[in-house]
């Protein structure tokens, strides 16, 4: 990011919730970069930067579909990058269509799937290509990918951005200018984001367009350019490395489908099959690797190394699909380990009430969060939905020692593995998850010792041999050379492993996740590596470890050219050197070190062996960066824009409304506000959109209970335009009620010219800022309503997150109404807009009359029968 020069921030206040790595903004603007940031808001970010350019939330595909748009029509997209890096020059099926021919929609959409059927997004087949991939390097086909690219974003144009994104066309100029300037072969331009694109209906697709931008514009793979995942605690990406996700295994594994892969042979055909270009191909061994980790000596060849004992996935299992089943009682017990879900999960109202259905739950935490307290002073408890006698869960409360009492690793934003090092001991009964669940594990093992029952043996037969110190602290070094892995047999037994390449197929080598392999090559540990920053170079290999293989830009081989030279000197990273006959470079390739740039793939080679000089994204199957994705994502190969499962704003690009792909949960509770134009739709006008303090974390676990903190960030308030606080009679510092159609909760005033109005669509549309972290309870020092109750659960359909960034809603003045009169104040609201829990619920949102092929609002759908879960019965 320090090698960037420009830098676009979107989705993301980086200064204000990420202050530690926005010091390398900080240094790549006094190297000259020049920083712009797109947010609804103006914040401390803005501040710094050399232009904030206000967009309504929810609205950056437009913006960043325009951009895409205005460097093809420009000419100004780096073609001899493209041709040769990305899938351009590919041709698609002859069945392909787009939205621009069906109103918004992919060819392949089902109603019974409620989203794709990718069949017509493959590549068309070509047998005289080695790859089998029919292509037109000249990019003229008209089914070749990039005229698809061009045509899809044909209608994303300044005056669409203008009036969806309420972005001045100076602006977007400004913006484009500065793309174009700072790209191609001379210069990069960095991309990140936050929780501004991930949380919403269609979040994965606003970063899927960023890549395609990217890749466009030759920023992949390359100093200063890429795209930063920014996370927002210290181990979140180690949280998806080594997974809290239920559809994947350690190191992105696809976690086995029933019915699917039912066999160890059928994970491997299906899931990491043979017959594909690039390292993926290896599958085999990463899986057989991790089932020997984890089941040791019983993990066999002969019982397909215990494949057997792993569950398998009969849909989908988040936590709002848990939340579901809690409500129909199919769920007796629930763990909550550092989260605070009556508080930060979307639908607090809901989150309450589920656990409310449980028969126990324990909860571990420095504090007594309101995750642990809502049976005795949640919001339901004051409104008299709840009663405390009536509640059958039994909480336990188990106090978890703090990231300074314990020691391991954090992985962070650059996939950087970080050691950190126990400062003290954890006071009283307070464990670590390390200590906490190797007990666990030990108590159940000796219950169930003499169990004869074959659904015993996978815990039995678990490797669960950490030493442990004085303490009953296991080892934390002993965990990650598990996770690094080791060879199994023969004469290195017991060593570890250096790369992910040694692992093999045939059980002679365990490790618990193969990207991680490496991090304790040698009986080092390499996480902990300090050299200062003045005494190696400027990639500082030696500081920690970055996965994988100590890799610190990922696909580097697209820093130089097709001929294996850099494309710049300013920008030289990896290349070809002749003499040596191999790639180098200051970081290690991320390519065969060994593979000249003129190597061609030869037909019916596969794996590592199929890639070719130019292929240097070797984890996708064709080793091309995807401009189109024929698979992986749910709501389509290209990203298109549809508005926010609740919008005030007609979609102006296409008659669907919103993504059809969307997640929805039909359930009381959960229902949503009317569609722009519908009726009803007046009565929510606004949008809110929620971010993070600085002065706080998260829900509010650990800040919520520091005085200091707590003084800086006393009360929630909800930030509001100047305009707004004139049209609805606002005081500054007053009360104001927000509402929703799942809740209202009360916040101070704000008034500020941080927060505009934007003009969409013709209309003004009036834009609140909401902070997440307060909650209602006795035992933090602060409380306050939580945002998080107003918000729905409408998910991605790819990662199932919420959509929380932009959300219908009312604002009045004064405060909230108390007790049974705040549900009443709810109820009157949603049925003043006409709301039931259908309203919003189509899939597509519109119809064609067949004779006229006018396009007609969907009738109103009838009341569903019953649910069970988050299925409409």
């Amino acid at each position: 990011m320090a090698n960037a020069d420009l830098i676009v921030i979107q989705g993301s206040n980086m200064a204000e919730c990420h202050p530690v790595g926005f010091q390398w903004v900080t240094e790549a603007k006094q190297r000259g970069a020049k920083v712009i940031h797109v947010d609804p808001r103006f914040t401390r970010t803005s501040a710094v930067a050399d232009k904030h350019i206000t967009i309504r939330a929810g609205s950056d595909i437009v913006l960043l579909g325009a951009l895409i748009h205005h460097m093809i029509e420009n000419d100004l997209w780096f073609k001899d990058y493209v041709v040769p890096y990305t899938n351009a020059s590919h041709v698609i099926s002859e069945g392909f269509a787009g939205p621009e021919d069906l109103d918004g929609l992919f060819s392949g959409y089902e109603e019974d799937l409620l989203g794709y059927n990718n069949d017509t997004w493959q590549y068309e087949e070509d047998p005289n290509e080695p790859d089998g991939i029919a292509k037109d390097r000249t990019l003229q086909h008209p089914r070749s990918v990039f005229q698809i690219l061009k045509r899809h974003y044909s209608r994303y144009t300044p005056e669409a951005v203008e009036d969806m994104c309420g972005i001045s066309q100076e602006d977007f100029s400004y913006l484009a200018d500065a793309y174009a300037q700072n790209s191609g072969r001379d210069r990069t331009t960095c991309v990140a984001y936050a929780l501004g694109w991930t949380q919403h209906s269609m979040g994965a697709q606003f970063i899927r367009t960023s890549a395609v931008l990217q890749l466009l514009m030759g920023n992949m793979g390359r100093p200063g350019g890429g795209i930063m995942a920014l996370r927002g605690h210290a181990t979140i990406q180690g949280s998806t490395d080594i997974p809290t996700l239920f559809n994947l295994l350690p190191g992105y594994l696809p976690f086995p489908v029933a019915g699917k892969h039912d066999t160890l042979q059928d994970y491997f055909d299906k899931a990491v099959p043979k017959d594909q270009k690039g390292f993926w191909s290896n599958g085999d061994a990463y899986m057989v690797s991790l089932l020997k980790a984890w089941f040791g000596e019983a993990a066999t060849e002969e019982n397909d190394y215990a494949y057997h004992y792993l569950p398998r996935l009969t849909g989908a299992h988040g936590t709002y699909q848990t939340l579901m089943r809690m409500f129909d009682k199919g769920v007796d017990g629930y763990f909550v380990l550092g989260q605070n879900p009556a508080v930060g999960s979307a639908n607090g109202r809901m989150q309450r009430l589920g656990m409310a259905n449980l028969k126990w739950m324990v909860v571990r935490d420095f504090q007594q969060i309101e995750t642990a307290t809502w049976w005795r002073d949640g919001p339901e408890i004051q409104s008299g939905e709840l009663n405390t006698e009536d509640i059958d869960t039994e909480v336990f409360f188990l106090p978890a020692a703090n990231h300074t009492e314990k020691a391991g690793t954090f992985t962070q934003t650059q996939r950087l593995v970080q050691w950190r090092h126990q400062a003290v001991t954890p006071p009283g009964d307070a464990r670590s998850e390390l200590e906490f669940f190797h007990e666990l594990g030990k108590l159940l093992r000796e219950k169930l010792k003499d169990s004869p029952d074959p659904r015993d043996r996978p815990l039995l037969d678990m490797t669960w041999d950490y030493p442990v110190d004085e303490h009953g602290e296991p080892d934390a070094e002993a965990v990650m050379r598990e996770i690094n892995g080791f060879h199994t047999s023969g004469p290195d037994t017991g060593k570890p492993l250096d790369t992910f390449n040694q692992m093999k197929a045939d059980g002679s080598t365990a490790g618990g996740c193969w990207i991680y392999t490496g991090v304790y090559a040698d009986g080092v540990n390499r996480a902990a590596l300090r050299v200062p920053g003045d005494k190696q170079d400027a990639m500082a290999q030696k500081w920690a470890w970055a996965w994988p293989a100590n890799r610190r830009i990922l696909y580097n081989r697209a820093s130089a050219d097709p001929d294996g030279k850099p494309w710049s000197e300013r920008k030289k990273l990896i290349w070809w050197d002749e003499d040596e006959s191999r790639w180098v470079g200051p970081d290690v390739p991320d390519f065969p070190v060994d593979l000249a740039p003129w190597s061609k793939m030869q037909a019916g080679t596969y794996g590592p062996a199929a890639i070719a000089g130019d292929d240097p994204f070797i984890m996708q199957s064709d080793g091309k960066g995807w401009l189109f994705a024929p698979m992986g994502m749910k709501d389509g190969p290209l990203p298109t824009h549809y508005e926010p499962a609740e919008s005030p704003v007609r979609n102006g690009l296409y008659p669907q409304q919103e993504s059809p792909s969307r997640m929805l949960i039909t359930t009381e509770g959960n229902e949503l506000a009317p569609a722009a134009g519908a009726p009803g739709s007046e009565v929510f006008p606004h949008v809110f959109t929620t971010y993070r303090l600085t002065e706080h974390h998260t829900a509010g676990g650990m800040s919520r209970f520091l005085p200091y903190l707590s003084e800086l960030q006393p009360e929630m308030f909800c930030e509001v335009s100047q305009e707004l606080a004139e049209e609805i009679g606002l005081d500054p510092y007053g009360w104001a009620t927000i509402v929703s159609p799942r809740g209202a909760i009360e916040a101070r005033v704000l008034v500020t010219a941080r927060m505009k109005p934007v003009r969409t669509g013709g209309n003004t549309v009036h834009q609140i800022g909401l902070p997440y972290h307060f909650g209602v309870g006795k035992e933090a020092l602060i409380t306050g309503d939580s945002t998080n109750d107003l918000l729905g659960m409408t998910l991605d359909p790819n990662v199932f997150i919420q959509s929380a960034k932009a959300v219908a809603c009312d604002i009045q003045p004064g405060r909230r109404p108390r007790g049974e009169a705040l549900v009443d104040f709810v109820d009157e609201y949603r049925d003043r807009a006409g709301i039931t829990t259908m309203t919003g619920q189509r899939q597509v949102t519109y119809q064609r009359d067949p004779d006229t092929m006018k396009i007609d609002q969907p009738p109103k759908l009838s009341e569903p029968e019953h649910h069970e879960g988050d299925k409409l019965v």
